[in-house]
């Protein structure tokens, strides 16, 4: 087995540091690289800017080992990693061009022996691009250097154990780089590595994810239905799955994060006439959060119209997903924007897990619950659950916070309460 002794990754964000931290633990030094120097800064202080359990203390332990190290350009290595984001560009385009620039920036380092990791989600062919780059400025590097493909598999909020234990699938170039792969993966890996081709693993990402997505909108347009029917949503879930071979996932109030918001329209920006399913799941999910929207624009309307003032609406939640910091395509975060831009007072966000934000002033979960006339839940952090069950106040639930069906409160869907709403203006002779 080789030995590896020097690692760079390029990347300090939700997958990289982690990352570099879990393979600076197994003794190897890494050199982590950032544009960033606020992430620089703070990772060589032993510090994070991010929310994930347990990475705290584990790059404050590596750093002070010195076993890993940020820096703001590239530092010569036998191994490296890339761990850039993939965005858009125009209509759902992947762009892999931090992914190019990163190669670019590594291409002076290269030497014969050096094994070249893309971990970045990528359309397929993207390995074989970012080869075909490094041996058109470097034609003396073919044959002598091992290049593949290792997506992760890490969910926020237990991503150290994930990193660590799930099962990983490496894709080379050719044959000889996914062996040189999976020696360094099996340093600090302990779940079982899958051999393939560099074309097969970027696609295996995209259709993890994608999956999740198509699973995902078919519990989300079933709450649409079950909502216009007047049936609790949660309620039938819970019986459907009693099935042995039914799991219908949770619904919510769209698709968020970085990955299964993202990852499908890899593979539909390729192959649209081929992908029908897949990207109307896409649709789906993103048509929940205007959905959302417009039930709390009418459940806000009939509070006013019922009591002659405009509500007090807590907006709980803006992460893309339960007891996390990240807000990256949250639906949470566009379904908060446009509330606001059309109720002009009387909106609270709240975010338990960020301290501040650029855009709204954050409010205290419990102090905004008790202020509130109208309590709107989108993403289930736990500090909400310990929160009064209440029917003294109107409370729209897109994510199953109040679902306990306790004998003090029983949650209904958002259309039995917007219509309950509605029957009681009548009842009261003002509608």
């Amino acid at each position: 087995m080789r030995k590896y002794e020097i690692v760079t990754t390029v990347g300090m964000g939700y997958i990289g540091l982690p990352t570099a931290a879990l393979i600076a633990k197994s003794g190897m030094r890494v050199n982590g690289v950032d544009v960033n120097p606020k992430v620089v800064e703070a990772v060589n202080q032993g510090r994070i800017i991010i929310v994930e359990p347990d990475l705290d203390s584990l790059v404050k332990q590596v750093v002070e080992d010195g076993f890993l190290s940020a820096h703001l350009q590239a530092k010569e290595a036998d191994v490296y990693t890339i761990a850039v984001p993939t965005p858009f560009k125009g209509n759902h385009e992947p762009d892999i061009s931090y992914v190019l620039a990163a190669c670019n920036a590594i291409i002076p380092l290269l030497k014969a022996g050096d094994l070249f990791i893309i971990e970045s989600t990528s359309p397929v062919g993207t390995t074989e691009k970012a080869r075909d780059l490094i041996y058109s400025k470097r034609p003396d590097l073919k044959g002598t250097i091992f290049i593949a493909y290792c997506p992760e598999r890490v969910l926020p909020g237990n991503i150290i154990y994930e990193l660590e234990h799930n099962d990983r699938v490496i894709g080379g170039i050719n044959e000889e780089s996914t062996e040189r792969a999976c020696e360094f993966f099996q340093k600090f890996v302990i779940g079982e590595l899958h051999k393939t081709n560099s074309r097969t693993a970027e696609m295996c990402k995209l259709v993890e994810n994608s999956s999740r997505d198509v699973q995902i909108a078919f519990a989300n347009e079933l709450s649409i239905i079950c909502d216009k029917a007047g049936i609790n949503v949660w309620e039938l879930i819970k019986l459907a799955n009693k099935h042995p071979r039914v799991n219908i996932l949770t619904p919510g109030c769209g698709v968020g994060g970085h990955c299964i918001a993202v990852d499908p329209y890899f593979i539909v920006s390729e192959y649209p006439l081929e992908s029908q399913i897949i990207g109307k799941a896409r649709e789906i999910n993103n048509y929940k959060a205007f959905w959302c929207v417009e039930k709390i624009r009418n459940a806000s309307l009939q509070f006013q119209l019922k009591h002659g003032y405009e509500p007090k609406i807590a907006l709980m939640g803006m992460a893309f997903k339960p007891n996390i910091d990240d807000l990256r395509e949250s639906p949470a975060k566009y379904i908060i924007q446009k509330i606001i831009q059309s109720e002009q007072n009387g909106i609270m966000v709240v975010e338990p897990n960020i301290d501040s934000h650029p855009d709204y002033e954050l409010s205290e979960y419990q102090n905004a619950f008790d202020a509130a006339d109208m309590v709107v839940y989108l993403v289930a952090h736990s500090e909400f659950y310990s929160l009064p069950k209440t029917k003294a106040k109107l409370i729209l639930d897109f994510c199953g916070v109040t679902n306990s069906q306790t004998e003090e409160f029983e949650a209904v869907s958002v259309e039995v309460v917007v219509k309950a709403a509605i029957n009681n203006l009548s009842v009261n002779g003002k509608q």
